[in-house]
C-alpha cells in the first residue's frame, strides 16, 4: 500500500494502490476541495506532485508515483483552468509512495481574502455548500421519487446518509433533473439539508452579511466558496423618519397603533433593496444571509413588538439565534436562509455579539475594552476568563445631532480641528480634502461644497482642543476670553467660539460652538465614561490592556483626543479603531459555521450589567461630565474673564 504525505498539513498515511488523490485526501482528512464529486468538471481539486528525496518523512518519490494524464485531464475544459505543473486530484491515481502539495486555491478551509472588512484569521466553513450529482436513469415502473434519487446520489457520491430535502426545494427538483445536462447541482445546508437545486454544474454560491444600525445599514456580498468579499453597499436606515434614536422609535410604536408594522416594513424593504444592489443578477445564488443589529432592530426585523424594550425589565422576546427562509422577512432571495445572530441582553444586541467575534476579547489573557460608539454605546470588557457587557445611552450628539452646527459625516463636514494655544485661532480639515484650512489650495478644494458643518469626530476634537488651550474650564463652561481673541463672542448669558467664518473664497455659514453644544457632548461623554467605569468596578479592575473603538464613528475618533476629554481611559498596551466590528463579525458568521457555534456559546457566558437600574451609574455619570484641565490652564477667579465681545446681530 503506497504511503501518501499531504503538504502543507503534513497528514500522512497508507492508501490502497490505485486510489485517486481525491479519495486519498478524503481518507486521510486532507484539505482538498471538490464540488463536482470527482467528475473532473470543477477543477477545484488541483494538486502539485512532488518528486525527489524527503528526509523529514523518510521518502524518495520517483516520476512514476502517479499515473500519466488520462482523457479527463487532457480533455478538461472546466471553468477553473488547469494550471501548468498541477494535476486534477480526482483523475490521477497513486501507484507508489508520494508527497503531494495542496495549493491554497485548492484548499477548502483557505484563508479568507481581505477586502473592505477584516476577516483575517478566519477558517472558511460555510453552512451552505454546493454538491454536483449525476443520477441513474429512471425506468417506467421504478418505485422511486426525485427525492429518493437525490438521497441516493448524495449517499453514493458524498457520503451523506441522512439527507433531507426541504419543502422549499421540491419545486426545483424536476426542472433540475430533467434538463439536457447529465447532472445537476444542489445546495446542501448543515451537511444534510437540500435547500435548492439547479440544472447542470453550478459553482456560484453567494452570501450577504448585514449590520443593521439605527442610523445606517451596511451589507457585504461574499463568495461562500472562496471567502472573498465581492462588494459592499450601505444606506440610511429608513426608520430615521420615525425617530433618530431607538427609544424615540419605541415611543412611536407606543403612541401609534400599527406603528411597529410601519417600522418593520420600512426596514425589510431597505434590506431587500440593499441585497438587490449587491447581487442584481445573482439573487437565486444567494444562499446565506446573516443579520446583526441592536435589540430594537432585532425585534422590528422579526416583526416583534419592541415596546417591552422601552421599560424595565427590558425583556427580550428571545436571545437565541434564529434561522428562517429569506421570504419570511420579505427578502426576495428564493434559495436563501437567514441567520439572525443571538442577542446578549435587552440593550445589548446581536451587533455587539458580532463585534465580540470580530475583536476576540475572549480569546486572550489581556483585558480588552471594546466600545461601539453610536446613538447607544455598547461596551464589552473582559478576557478569556470573564466578560461584562452593558449599553449606555449616549444619544445622537456623537453623530452630529443635537449640535447647533452638527451634520452627519459628509463631504464638506469638519472632521479634524486644531487650535493655536497662543492666538486661539482654529484650523481644520473637512471630509473630502486632505488640506488643512490654513493651507494653500484649501479654498479651491472645497469650492463645490463649502464648509457645511461639523461631524461627530470633529466635535470631539474641537472640545478637546478648547479644553487644552483653556477655552473650556473643568465644568465645561466656555471662557470669556474676548480680550485675547475675537473668536470668543458673547451669546446671551454665555459665550460661543467661532470655529469658521465664511469668506468670498470659502463660502458657507458661520459655524459656532455654543454652550449647549458643549452640554450635549458632556451628557454623551458622561454616559459613555460612566458605563465604562461601572463595568470596571464590577470587574474589580482599575486598568485595561487594550482599547478598541469600533463602529463608523469610533473608527474616526482620534484616540488621543478621546482620552484628552476623558471620554475613555488610557490603555496600558494598545489602542485601536478597527472600524465596523459588527459588520466584520457578521461576515465571519456568514463564512463560518464554527464561529456561529462560538458566538452562541459566548453570549451565554457574558455577565450583563443594566445601567438603567444601577444606582452607581448616576454617581459615575455626574463625575464623568467634567473636562480635564490643561496643565497651563487656570480657573479664572469669579467675575473675571476680561473684555466681552458681543455676538453680531
Amino acid at each position: 500500500m503506497p504511503r501518501v504525505v499531504f503538504t502543507p498539513s503534513g497528514l500522512d498515511g497508507e492508501v490502497v494502490d490505485g486510489s485517486s488523490v481525491l479519495d486519498a485526501a478524503r481518507q486521510l482528512g486532507a484539505d482538498l476541495d471538490s464540488v463536482c464529486g470527482g467528475r473532473g468538471i470543477c477543477g477545484r481539486c488541483q494538486i502539485v506532485p512532488s518528486t525527489g528525496s524527503f528526509p523529514k518523512w523518510g521518502l524518495t518519490v520517483d516520476e512514476g508515483a502517479l499515473t500519466e494524464p488520462n482523457s479527463t485531464e487532457t480533455d478538461y475544459a472546466g471553468k477553473r483552468p488547469l494550471i501548468d505543473g498541477q494535476r486534477l486530484g480526482c483523475a490521477v491515481e497513486i501507484r507508489s509512495d508520494v508527497v503531494i502539495d495542496i495549493p491554497p486555491a485548492s484548499q477548502i478551509h483557505k484563508q479568507v481574502i481581505r477586502k473592505d472588512v477584516d476577516t483575517s484569521g478566519i477558517t472558511l466553513d460555510p453552512v451552505s455548500e454546493l454538491r454536483y450529482l449525476e443520477l441513474a436513469e429512471v425506468q417506467l415502473g421504478d418505485d422511486a421519487t426525485a427525492t429518493d434519487l437525490i438521497r441516493l446520489g448524495l449517499k453514493k457520491d458524498w457520503g451523506v446518509t441522512d439527507a433531507v430535502v426541504e419543502p422549499s426545494a421540491l419545486s426545483q427538483l424536476h426542472p433540475a433533473i430533467e434538463s439536457d445536462d447529465p447532472g445537476f447541482t444542489v445546495c446542501l445546508r448543515d451537511g444534510n439539508r437540500v435547500t435548492a437545486a439547479w440544472p447542470g454544474f453550478v459553482d456560484r454560491a453567494l452570501g450577504v452579511a448585514v449590520d443593521i444600525g439605527s442610523t445606517t445599514i451596511a451589507g457585504h456580498l461574499c463568495d461562500l466558496t472562496t471567502g472573498e468579499v465581492l462588494g459592499t453597499a450601505g444606506r440610511m436606515n429608513p426608520q430615521i423618519r420615525f425617530g433618530e434614536d431607538l427609544m424615540s422609535r419605541v415611543s412611536y410604536v407606543m403612541m401609534n397603533p400599527g406603528g411597529d408594522v410601519e417600522l418593520t416594513n420600512a426596514l425589510r424593504s431597505a434590506l431587500d433593496e440593499l441585497i438587490a444592489e449587491l447581487a442584481p443578477e445573482d439573487r437565486s445564488h444567494v444562499l446565506e444571509i446573516v443579520l446583526v443589529g441592536n435589540p430594537v432592530m432585532h425585534h422590528l426585523l422579526l416583526g416583534i413588538d419592541p415596546t417591552p424594550l422601552g421599560a424595565a425589565p427590558f425583556l427580550l422576546a428571545t436571545s437565541d439565534s434564529i434561522t428562517l427562509p429569506a421570504g419570511d422577512l420579505d427578502i426576495h432571495c428564493p434559495n436563501a436562509r437567514v441567520y439572525v445572530a443571538p442577542c446578549i441582553a435587552g440593550h445589548v444586541g446581536a451587533d455587539t455579539a458580532a463585534a465580540i467575534i470580530a475583536e476576540g476579547p475572549h480569546r486572550g489573557d489581556d483585558i480588552q475594552l471594546l466600545v461601539d460608539v453610536g446613538t447607544n454605546a455598547e461596551i464589552v470588557l473582559g478576557n478569556n476568563q470573564w466578560l461584562f457587557a452593558a449599553s449606555s445611552p449616549t444619544g445622537p450628539a456623537f453623530e452630529g445631532a443635537q449640535i447647533s452646527c452638527g451634520v452627519r459625516a459628509a463631504t464638506g463636514a469638519i472632521e479634524r480641528v486644531r487650535i493655536d494655544p497662543d492666538t486661539l485661532e482654529p484650523r481644520f480639515k473637512v471630509i473630502g480634502s486632505d488640506l488643512w484650512s490654513n493651507e494653500d489650495g484649501f479654498a479651491d478644494a472645497i469650492v463645490s461644497t463649502g464648509v457645511i458643518g461639523i461631524c461627530g469626530s470633529g466635535i470631539i476634537e474641537v472640545l478637546a482642543e478648547m479644553s487644552r488651550v483653556g477655552l473650556l474650564n473643568r465644568s465645561g463652561v466656555i471662557q470669556a476670553l474676548g480680550d485675547r481673541t475675537d473668536r470668543v463672542i458673547e451669546d446671551g448669558r454665555t459665550f460661543s467660539y467661532v470655529l469658521h467664518r465664511p469668506t468670498a473664497d470659502e463660502p458657507g455659514q458661520e459655524l459656532l460652538i455654543v454652550q449647549n453644544d458643549v452640554r450635549a457632548v458632556q451628557l454623551a461623554k458622561g454616559a459613555l465614561k460612566a458605563g465604562i467605569e461601572l463595568l470596571m468596578e464590577h470587574a474589580g479592575i482599575t486598568e485595561v490592556d487594550d482599547i478598541r473603538l469600533a463602529g463608523a464613528f469610533g473608527s474616526h475618533i482620534d484616540t488621543k483626543m478621546a482620552i484628552d476629554i476623558d471620554l475613555i481611559p488610557a490603555s496600558r498596551k494598545t489602542m485601536g479603531s478597527p472600524g465596523n466590528s459588527a459588520g466584520t463579525g457578521a461576515v465571519r458568521l456568514l463564512l463560518s459555521g464554527r464561529e456561529r457555534t462560538e458566538v452562541e456559546s459566548i453570549v451565554r457566558s457574558v455577565t450583563k450589567i443594566e445601567t438603567a437600574t444601577e444606582p452607581r451609574f448616576q454617581e459615575l455619570f455626574v463625575e464623568a461630565m467634567g473636562f480635564p484641565l490643561a496643565p497651563a490652564a487656570e480657573e479664572p477667579p469669579p467675575g473675571s474673564g476680561g473684555r466681552r465681545r458681543r455676538r453680531p446681530r
